[in-house]
């Protein structure tokens, strides 16, 4: 597609950025050999972001009252922890467990494209993570932005049109002028309908070693890549 007319990129962070999965996974292991216990870490990781999505959509839908991430996976680790006794883990090792996603690894390719892209564009994060969560961890891994903005402020969710729009209206751009880069499907088919591009970056192993859900460029999208390489080169031709 013709790009000269895109202003602005808003980056979704979890799972498109950053390699939750394995940051969890990998301190779960700690944990478990510190106990001299065994884990399935992948699954207690999955279960875990799984159950986020779920409390979220109550938060959406107003069922449960307003809250952040931090509060939203801190309360499902409440729910998920027991499935592990192996862990034995008590009220402040849950605690001290909630703060993984404060600092999160980057997926490799990310922090150079990122760099390069802001050359050109004005690059900025929107997230259903907390504030914190994006700031701490993009401070960990030396990730730059030109501002981040998360949905625990602007009053809606995504994939609720409202996020995307509210986001769009704080950067002072229309929607056509500003494309979702995800590695998520429902994200931009949602940023889509609020009238944004989209730009597809593909994550395999997101949710783990061979893992492939959310990997396959879809017709639909502006621009499908097959990496964060891909992407720049795409953006910057």
């Amino acid at each position: 597609m013709d790009t000269s007319s895109i202003k602005v990129l808003t980056f979704d962070i979890g799972g498109t950025v950053f390699d939750w999965h394995s940051s969890i996974s990998e301190e779960l292991d700690q944990l478990a050999a510190q106990r001299g216990v065994s884990v399935d870490s992948g699954r207690f990781a999955n279960e875990w972001r799984r159950g986020m999505f779920q409390m979220l959509d109550k938060v959406r839908s107003g069922e449960v009252p307003w809250m952040n991430s931090d509060e939203i996976h801190r309360q499902v680790l409440d729910d998920v922890a027991p499935r592990f006794p192996a862990l034995e883990l008590g009220s402040t090792d849950l605690d001290d467990l909630n703060l993984v996603w404060h600092r999160l690894k980057v997926w490799d390719d990310a922090p150079a494209a990122i760099e390069k892209l802001r050359g050109r564009y004005t690059v900025v994060v929107l997230t259903v993570l907390s504030w914190a969560n994006a700031v701490y961890s993009s401070e960990a891994n030396n990730l730059r932005w030109d501002g981040i903005l998360s949905c625990e402020f602007l009053g809606h969710y995504k994939p609720s049109p409202e996020a995307y729009i509210a986001a769009v209206d704080l950067l002072g751009v229309r929607p056509e002028e500003t494309m979702m880069v995800a590695g998520h499907y429902g994200d931009l088919r949602a940023a889509k309908t609020a009238g944004l591009h989209s730009a597809f970056v593909s994550r395999p192993g997101e949710r783990g070693v061979g893992d492939a859900t959310e990997v396959e460029p879809q017709p639909d999208f502006d621009l499908n890549a097959t990496d964060f390489a891909d992407l720049t080169a795409q953006l910057l031709a």
